[in-house]
């Protein structure tokens, strides 16, 4: 079996290598090929356009670079004319991959998505474009598959695979402490995003809030798909004492005693580490300004949505300041009962994404297997 596998961010890339590595443990035999990033690639799937090219944020941003979309579109066809899959494999990035789902569609090509697009959010027109272009769904939020049942369209519950991806690594925090080089402060961890655009808008009030909090040392976990060189200027400017850590977020967030996070997956994965954390975005203002019009749900995080409820402190476009920040992480890094809300919300959080295994679910789907 040839199966095409297009993942377009970081998070993609993890997932999509899990799936691949899970793939390849049911057969040896299957050929991989595709769009991802390093760890897709090591886990065996011939990468042929890596996400940092892809990875363009917002409505402004999308039009600003829609002659690089568009070319990226031609060559995926071409690329995957050529090598003719037996399945096309999605993994999220909905703006790409529900255009791709209908072409292939078109051209008899087994349409299988992973991690469902956000259409309980916004956009849920969409769901019919899904029922007409996609032959089989695996999602990984548990009301997901509700969702779906009103429009009367089977989907297949596989849990998430962040509780995989979490199950292993270093536990032990003195030896993390020691191998990154940290002293015996308690640690803030920074995880200002994957994208250029949220890194820029996102950084530098992180960083001004370091001031708030001379007790602690700030670790900024670095996205894999920028250089260190990217994030020197900010780091310069802001004057405060951070460390640069690459390729070790989970580790970062297991040591930290709160973070602050940009909006998307880093949101989960805080949750399921059991990190306390303060929400943040700050979008381009025209972007911005459309989505709070489209978008439907209550909440930006994760953690809440699947929740139900407010659980973190969200601050959003014109409530990330530098006072918001720093008060809202100091109920963090207090003992008290802000943080103890939280930390018993976590658990909440685990019990209703169920157990592991949402890979291995995933890839006998694909695969076809009992």
């Amino acid at each position: 079996m040839k199966i095409y596998l297009i993942a377009g961010e970081a998070s993609g890339d993890l997932h999509g290598s899990s799936l691949a590595h899970a793939i390849r443990q049911l057969d040896s035999s299957v050929t991989m090929r595709g769009w991802g990033g390093d760890l897709m690639q090591s886990a065996g799937v011939d990468v042929v356009k890596h996400y940092r090219e892809l990875a363009f944020m917002g409505f402004a941003e999308v039009i600003a670079n829609i002659r690089t979309i568009m070319r990226n579109f031609r060559s995926c066809k071409e690329d995957i004319l050529t090598w003719k899959p037996d399945v096309l494999l999605l993994i999220d990035y909905p703006g790409f991959n529900l255009r791709m789902a209908e072409w292939a569609k078109k051209r008899g090509i087994r349409v299988f998505y992973y991690i469902s697009p956000q259409v309980w959010a916004w956009k849920e027109n969409r769901v019919y474009d899904i029922i007409r272009h996609v032959d089989q769904m695996a999602v990984v939020l548990p009301f997901e598959q509700e969702f779906y049942a009103r429009y009367h369209y089977p989907v297949w519950f596989v849990g998430h695979p962040l509780l995989d991806a979490l199950a292993g690594g270093m536990r032990d925090v003195n030896a993390i402490r020691t191998d990154l080089g940290l002293d015996s402060r308690p640690v803030i961890a920074l995880l200002p995003g994957s994208r250029r655009q949220e890194i820029r808008a996102m950084l530098p009030k992180m960083l001004e809030a370091a001031v708030g909090f001379p007790g602690y040392q700030f670790v900024l976990a670095a996205a894999p798909s920028q250089p260190d060189d990217f994030y020197a200027p900010f780091l310069a400017q802001s004057g405060a004492s951070v460390k640069l850590v690459r390729n070790r977020t989970y580790d970062v967030l297991r040591i930290a005693r709160a973070g602050l996070v940009t909006s998307g997956t880093a949101t989960l994965e805080a949750g399921l580490i059991g990190t306390p954390q303060v929400v943040c975005y700050r979008g381009n203002t025209l972007s911005y300004w459309i989505a709070r019009r489209l978008i439907k749900v209550k909440y930006i995080s994760l953690v809440n949505l699947i929740l139900d409820r407010r659980l973190l402190t969200e601050l959003i476009q014109g409530e990330l300041t530098t006072p918001n920040l720093i008060a809202e992480l100091k109920k963090l890094t207090d003992d008290g009962p802000a943080r103890d809300e939280v930390l018993a919300g976590y658990e909440d959080l685990r019990a209703q994404l169920g157990g592991g295994g949402a890979s291995m679910r995933t890839a006998k789907l694909v695969l076809k297997k009992d």
